[in-house]
Order: C-alpha cells, then structure tokens, then sequence
C-alpha cells in the first residue's frame, strides 16, 4: 500500500481526472496511505495510477482518484509497500 508522502491542499478539492499537483498548491499539508488497484493512459496521454482512498464515495470519482505516473508525483512512486496474504 503505497503511502500518499505530501499531500498538497489542492488534493482535498479533486473530483475527477488525473491529479497532478497545482503550481499554485501550498503544503505539503501531511501524507496518506492508499492502495493502487490499476494504471492506465488518460485522454491527454498521461499515464497514471488507478488508487482507492479511504475518503467515502462522496469524494473524487467515487471513492477513487488517477494520479500521474511515472513522474514520483506526491513522492507516490517513492516508497511503495505490498502485503501478502497470511496463515491463519
């Protein structure tokens, strides 16, 4: 589960799209953790992570967000972390 390293304020007002960091963004105004469930190429053909967050359904495009990939955008790409299923 790849950790969101800064998040910037605009983060807080995405609806929909691929998120790439506003120039005019201030923060960075703490992280979050989130889970990548895909990855594809937006209508503008830039690549990008498909992410679950935890914000509710009410948020984004359905619980979900695009971030730009390949370009560590956030630090997203920095430090990710995977889990594995356990015995029981």
């Amino acid at each position: 589960m790849p950790t969101l390293d800064t998040v910037y304020d605009d983060f807080s007002r995405y609806t929909s799209g691929t998120y790439i960091k506003s120039p005019k963004a201030n923060g960075p105004v703490g992280g979050h953790a989130v889970k990548i469930i895909g990855y594809g190429i937006d209508e503008n053909q830039v690549p990008y992570w498909t992410v679950a967050n935890s914000a509710g359904l009410q948020w984004g495009m359905g619980g979900f967000f695009r971030i730009q990939r390949g370009t560590n955008e956030c630090g997203f790409e920095t430090i990710p972390t995977a889990g594995a299923p356990g015995k029981h």
